[in-house]
């Protein structure tokens, strides 16, 4: 998309806040201090069950293979891929001669 300077002035400007304003990420019912009573409520009026983990189902489940190291979920192998060559080491960094 190709924009004309003052359009694309004019859509980036749509984005900032005029003084005084500050920005508000999370909110409401899944804001932080807030977020385990809202939820309980929420499951509650919609008459959901809460979801306990039973102990017979964790002793049947088994460990992960892979687990993301960010935030410890465990990862899905999606698709593997055969490697077309062998991958080779960095080259070796060498100081110059006196």
């Amino acid at each position: 998309m190709t924009l004309d300077t003052s359009e694309f002035i004019r859509r980036f400007l749509l984005h900032v806040l005029p003084d005084g304003f500050h920005r508000i990420r999370h909110y409401g019912m899944l804001a932080n201090t807030t977020r385990s009573s809202s939820v309980a409520l929420a499951r509650e009026l919609l008459c959901v069950p809460e979801t306990v983990p039973s102990t017979e189902q964790s002793k049947e489940q088994v460990e992960p293979v892979f687990v993301c190291r960010t935030c410890g979920e465990p990862m899905k192998v999606i698709e593997v891929f055969e490697c077309a060559y062998a991958a080779r080491a960095p080259p070796i960094r060498r100081l110059p001669k006196p």
